[in-house]
């Protein structure tokens, strides 16, 4: 029975399970930069709309 991976067509990914933990923890490095990004936009335009201006210690 094939894994759900080769279902998908993946057949190429890695069986390692070093190389896995690394691949997860790279796809979790990247999703928790995203989200950064995005906070952090949120934030400034909260702070812009209630203030009118850029928040303290703001350099563009």
């Amino acid at each position: 029975m094939p894994g759900r991976a080769q279902a998908l067509g993946f057949a190429l990914m890695p069986q390692n399970e070093m190389v896995k933990r690394l691949v997860w923890m790279g796809f979790i490095a990247g999703i928790e930069s995203l989200a950064s990004i995005v906070a952090i936009r949120f934030a400034l335009t909260i702070w812009r709309r209630i203030y009118g201006e850029d928040p303290p210690g703001y350099d563009r």
